[in-house]
């Protein structure tokens, strides 16, 4: 059986975020992980407009008519999993996450996911809280490991190397141990 694709979504859109260099430094530490195929899926590629669907938005084909859009639910459609990165904006996640999940929630059901956060003292556990009751209701399965990433500002050293790495890098590789373990099973199953 083929080794789970798992694509690491990255969640933020702000110009300047610094999600860019936790996905970078993300895809660095699952390099060799030997369970998983890896994919880097960048929201910002993906320009949507705010969700505003409704049930008679989509084509009689099934597809949906804003071309961004269909492009967005295609992609997230190939993965057997997701590991989310996700800031920390005002106490919860993104407005661009959440635009992207509604819009790709069909394709989201029964598959697993996992999480990285960072932001401010709280490192983005408020977000990755916020974002479990969303997967829930998108019929998906949450692996309980986290990494978070408190201070964000100062976590990375003017190398840009993550302080702390060894430990994230341990922790990030258990999840996508778990997302894979549970894309296989859930392959079975369903």
């Amino acid at each position: 059986m083929n080794k789970p694709k798992i694509q690491v979504i990255l969640g933020s859109i702000r110009e300047g975020r610094a999600g860019e260099q936790v996905a970078q430094w993300a895809m660095e530490a699952l390099k060799d992980n030997q369970n998983v195929e890896l994919e880097l899926v960048d929201l910002a590629d993906y320009p949507m407009p705010l969700y505003a669907d409704s049930n008679e938005t989509k084509n009689r084909d099934g597809a949906h008519p804003d071309p961004v859009v269909q492009k967005w639910i295609e992609k997230i459609s190939q993965a057997d999993g997701y590991i989310i990165i996700t800031a920390e904006y005002n106490h919860s996640y993104t407005s661009g996450l959440k635009n992207a999940l509604d819009y790709a929630d069909k394709a989201l059901y029964e598959k697993p996911v996992g999480f990285i956060g960072y932001g401010g003292a709280a490192g983005g556990s408020r977000a990755i809280e916020h974002l479990r009751q969303v997967i829930t209701e998108l019929h998906m399965y949450s692996v309980r490991d986290q990494v978070v990433i408190p201070a964000i500002w100062a976590a990375f050293d003017e190398q840009g190397n993550l302080t702390n790495s060894q430990a994230y890098a341990k922790t990030a590789n258990a999840i996508a141990d778990k997302v894979s373990d549970l894309a296989t099973k859930l392959r079975v199953i369903v």
